[in-house]
């Protein structure tokens, strides 16, 4: 999925899913498109032959998980299937909204006090450079 979608002005960078996606078994069924494939990596002629790995996508939401650990192809499945789960139900959760806050008065008051003494240092270096400056 490309994000040149969602970089327009004044949109974030991720994209949103404004519905709620169905997380079970036989809905998910119909709406992913299940793509087996041979796994990568070593394995030797038993792996090469079998398409053991499966890449499940969801034309939904446009998310794609991948389960090549097992050498059965219906473990992977049901491994995609389980990750799957796990990000549309992490889609689905509502956003927390941000409460705004402001400082209390002890930080205000520390600020402050840095403040001062930043300028104090400031004031210092004044008057030592206007004394070298008469002699």
């Amino acid at each position: 999925m490309s994000n040149d979608s969602c970089l327009s002005a004044g949109k974030p960078a991720t994209p949103v899913h404004p519905r709620h996606f169905a997380t079970d078994m036989a809905t998910l069924e119909r709406e992913a498109v299940v793509e087996p494939y041979r796994a990568p990596g070593p394995g030797g002629q038993r792996k090469n032959r079998k398409e053991t790995a499966v890449r499940l996508t969801h034309t939904p939401s446009g998310i794609t998980v991948v389960a090549s650990e097992r050498r059965s192809q219906a473990q992977n499945r049901d491994i995609a299937f389980e990750r799957l789960i796990k990000k549309l139900a992490q889609l689905n959760r509502p956003r927390k909204r941000r409460i705004p806050t402001r400082p209390s008065a002890s930080a205000i008051r520390k600020q402050q006090e840095h403040k001062e003494k930043l300028s104090q240092k400031k004031r210092l270096r004044l008057k030592s450079s206007v004394s070298h400056e008469l002699d």
